[in-house]
């Protein structure tokens, strides 16, 4: 057959980055994401240059631009598989720098527009999306079919990204609908809340332990603490919100003026449901709210967190220091003084889910590598407003607190390591101190042969409780320094410990 190219073509810039005339007839479609807000101009300047040793037939730019880079009648260098791409038209679409690499509104839209011109073009009435590698691979489409691959399958990348992932059961059934192959059934990406309708509160909790370990690794959030918030929010993923929209979170459509980035909502997806909401005084309005709805359970995740790194209030950060937090009381008690939700006991709900379905095990042990620790010089933790300074060297925080009267040094957790809080013994925790109690609230602390990470560990865990501590000394890997344990099991980072007055 004869070969043709997009009339949506809005620039062109051809590349030398190809592999001349396709051995094979078109029957697939591979969207890709660029990870950056390019324009058509920029994504075909990077692909003409022949040190690139890449390029795609199309690309469409942040503002929904179509760009020719490769004519439809040659083969791209695009999914790291030539089998693939002798058979795809290949299109890169514009998005965000970091996963889940969102896309605007605009570029779905003509991404769903361009899909379409190409199937109609090379003779296609549907455009087939499977969700499945293996299905796909083996599954020879019919004369009048189109089929989604992803680079993924074909290569160690996230590409498309998860963001247009989760859509493409969504573009498929609308490129289908607008072919005139009637409406056809949306086949979702990732997981559904409506698959926990069935399940106990154990299975559910089972189910989405490792997405929410998984977005920890992403976003720097302690799983164990969005896991709470997710039982809380959703009811175990069963609430009605959760059940229409896979909004897990009560997320709702418009949030702190929507100031933030990396949004997995799809901008125009709502759920419209009454709510309740606590005064300030206990008692409870009822209201109509237009809530976000969401593709999947995956997504709902993603936003949330997103929303949690990235909302402000006025100029600062509206939950500033939950990034890289390990202690998930510290954590809730952010969440809920940043305003998250109105319930006046949301941190003791929050603590007590944790608690009961020891979430903490999902917690990826040991912060991630891109999260930095930060000491923040404050009159009190939780008066942000009068921060006057963060740094990553204790001793620069030092410098700034002796500066200041008044002033104290906090780590990344929230608690006080120099400074008027701890001058005036609120740290209890010294070897003048000797003996003291100090309470434990997670069940993985590991008990040591020494003071100090460099020492072995004993192969054991204090678990949850209280302790009586006889001797401190610094060490590695601790602030508050590192206690002796009375039963003589070994020493403990008293970073994990509140002392018992």
């Amino acid at each position: 057959m004869g070969y043709s190219n997009s009339s949506l073509v809005a620039y062109t810039l051809l590349s030398p980055n190809h592999s001349g005339l396709r051995t094979e007839q078109i029957d697939r479609i591979s969207p890709h994401c660029v990870v950056g807000q390019c324009t058509a101009e920029g994504l075909g300047d990077w692909f003409h240059k022949f040190s690139t040793q890449a390029s795609s037939n199309y690309g469409i730019d942040r503002n929904g631009r179509v760009g020719l880079y490769v004519e439809e009648k040659n083969r791209s260098w695009c999914t790291s598989s030539n089998a693939n791409d002798q058979r795809a038209v290949t299109i890169e679409c514009a998005s965000d720098k970091a996963e889940p690499y969102a896309m605007h509104q605009v570029v779905y839209d003509r991404l769903i527009d361009l899909c379409e011109d190409i199937c109609r073009r090379n003779g296609k009435k549907k455009l087939l999306w499977f969700g499945d590698k293996n299905k796909s691979l083996n599954y020879q489409p019919k004369a009048d079919e189109m089929l989604i691959t992803v680079h993924r399958w074909f290569a160690n990348k996230s590409c498309p990204g998860d963001w247009l992932y989760a859509r493409l059961g969504d573009l498929a059934a609308k490129v289908t609908s607008r072919l005139g192959s009637g409406n056809v059934e949306v086949i979702p990406s990732g997981m559904q809340a409506r698959e926990f309708r069935n399940l106990t509160e154990a299975q559910v909790v089972a189910k989405v332990g490792a997405l929410f370990t998984a977005d920890q690794k992403k976003s720097g959030i302690l799983a164990s603490v969005s896991m709470a918030q997710f039982i809380l929010e959703s009811g175990y993923g069963k609430s009605e919100l959760a059940l229409g929209a896979n909004n897990c979170f009560g997320m709702k459509k418009s949030l702190s003026g929507n100031t933030w980035g990396g949004s997995t909502w799809d901008g125009v997806s709502i759920y419209t449901k009454k709510t309740q909401e606590q005064n300030a005084d206990g008692s409870y309005v009822t209201i109509t709210a237009d809530f976000r709805r969401y593709s999947c359970v995956e997504d709902s995740i993603a936003d949330h967190s997103a929303y949690l790194l990235g909302a402000k209030n006025g100029s600062k950060l509206r939950y500033e220091g939950l990034k890289g937090c390990t202690d998930y009381k510290k954590a809730a008690q952010i969440i809920k003084a940043g305003g998250y939700a109105t319930s006046l006991t949301y941190v003791d709900k929050l603590c007590s889910i944790i608690e009961r379905w020891k979430l903490t095990q999902y917690d990826v042990k040991g912060e991630a590598s891109d999260v930095v620790k930060y000491y923040r010089v404050r009159k009190s933790w939780s008066d942000a407003a009068s921060q006057i300074g963060a740094y990553s060297v204790l001793d620069n925080a030092k410098v700034m607190a002796d500066k200041h009267s008044g002033y104290t040094v906090y780590d990344w957790n929230g608690r006080a390591v120099y400074g008027a809080e701890v001058s005036g013994g609120a740290s209890g925790m010294t070897n003048a101190d000797c003996p003291f109690m100090v309470k434990v609230s997670i069940d993985d602390l590991n008990i040591r042969k020494g003071a100090g990470t460099n020492a072995a560990k004993t192969g054991m865990y204090t678990g949850v409780g209280v302790f009586t501590i006889m001797e401190v000394k610094s060490g590695k890997g601790s602030d508050a320094g590192w206690g002796r344990l009375k039963s003589g099991a070994g020493w403990i980072s008293l970073d994990f410990c509140e002392k018992v007055l």
